[in-house]
């Protein structure tokens, strides 16, 4: 049995925090009503009953009741692509009691191991994904497989419901996780692409892309400033917030340095400084309860700017405010803020 959640109207006024809490006491207190649903195949009370609760929790995120992995049903929570709610519903998913043999939870839409053999309905036609076929383009200098597919039934489909059955077999085949990761463009196509592959063969060829970045890199970027002055950025490759779905609070930390060349870029000693400014930070970020990852930093007209991005219930942020004491070159500053979608690294995100 699969369900899929109706957007609530409004939004209750208390904080996320509350309303994740008051989800799982209703859930305490609902559970032997819903088992019994579930029990009885009763589809329609079941989505009556979960989708206002789950409305409850922000009316954005969308659920789904699914086969679980090891419990009979996984409860689904998911932002459904929507960076701004990520945060959000593994937040929510935290939260939730210890699964059991009838039911399991998730942040976000799972790989289905037996995904070749199901079928659903699309538009009236059966959609066996089984004869899903793919055509696969990995993009030179991208860590990204493009997608065009293609089923039989496509050509009797509108755009709309093309779309929604690609992205669908998507999820079940590499989980919606990986495929924010790992998926570029998809393109379903009425036709079949030359060279296309049954879709069985899509997680693998994912499994070879991602394992060239099995180690943690960086990359070297150069830009200008809105002013022209060059610009010099070093970021986290890839560097994408599906990785870190809690860490939607941005640090930044502004370095003043005192010795810069013709353009403005950190030489001599303040590079020193600078270099040894991120080694400290690098280790207090490794520490417990940091939670934090250094994303990226940024070098024009005589200032450093680094960004760290933080659950915002662990201590980065005074570890931050703490190490900037030490700064010598310059009045150095530290400023806190909510960016669940990592706005401030769109240009570096992969």
């Amino acid at each position: 049995m699969r369900l899929f959640g109706r957007k609530g109207e409004e939004e209750e006024p208390v904080g996320p925090a509350d309303r994740i809490a008051g989800f799982w006491q209703w859930w305490e207190t609902t559970r032997p009503e819903l088992d019994a649903m579930v029990a009885a195949e009763d589809a329609e009370r079941l989505s009556e009953t979960l989708a206002p609760a789950v409305a409850a929790v922000h009316p954005g995120l969308v659920y789904e009741v699914a086969p679980g992995r090891n419990a009979i049903h996984a409860l689904v929570v998911t932002a459904a692509g929507d960076a701004e709610l990520r945060s959000l519903a593994h937040r929510w998913a935290k939260a939730a009691p210890e699964p059991d043999m009838l039911w399991e939870f998730h942040p976000s839409r799972q790989a289905n191991p037996q995904a070749l053999e199901l079928t659903l309905s699309v538009g009236g036609f059966e959609f066996a994904l089984d004869k899903l076929m793919f055509g696969l383009r990995v993009p030179p200098g991208t860590i990204r497989v493009d997608v065009a597919a293609y089923h039989p039934i496509f050509g009797e489909l509108d755009e709309e419901s093309r779309l929604e059955a690609t992205l669908l077999a998507l999820d079940w085949l590499l989980g919606e996780d990986d495929v924010a990761r790992w998926v570029g463009e998809i393109t379903p196509a009425t036709f079949q692409p030359i060279d296309s592959v049954p879709a069985v063969h899509l997680p693998a060829v994912v499994a070879d892309v991602a394992s060239g970045y099995e180690d943690e890199q960086w990359a070297l970027l150069e830009g200008q400033t809105a002013n022209g002055a060059p610009l010099i950025a070093t970021a986290r490759y890839p560097l994408r917030p599906v990785d870190y779905p809690l860490y939607d609070q941005l640090i930044t930390i502004t370095l003043p340095y005192a010795h810069r060349d013709e353009n403005g870029l950190p030489v001599g000693d303040s590079l020193t400084a600078l270099r040894d400014f991120e080694e400290r930070l690098a280790a207090r970020l490794t520490k417990p309860h940091a939670e934090a990852v250094l994303a990226a930093h940024l070098s024009a007209e005589g200032t450093r700017v680094v960004h760290v991005y933080a659950d915002p219930t662990g201590d980065a942020a005074i570890h931050a405010k703490e190490l900037i004491v030490s700064w010598e070159e310059g009045e150095p500053r530290v400023d806190v803020a909510s960016d669940p979608s990592w706005s401030a690294d769109a240009p570096f995100l992969s």
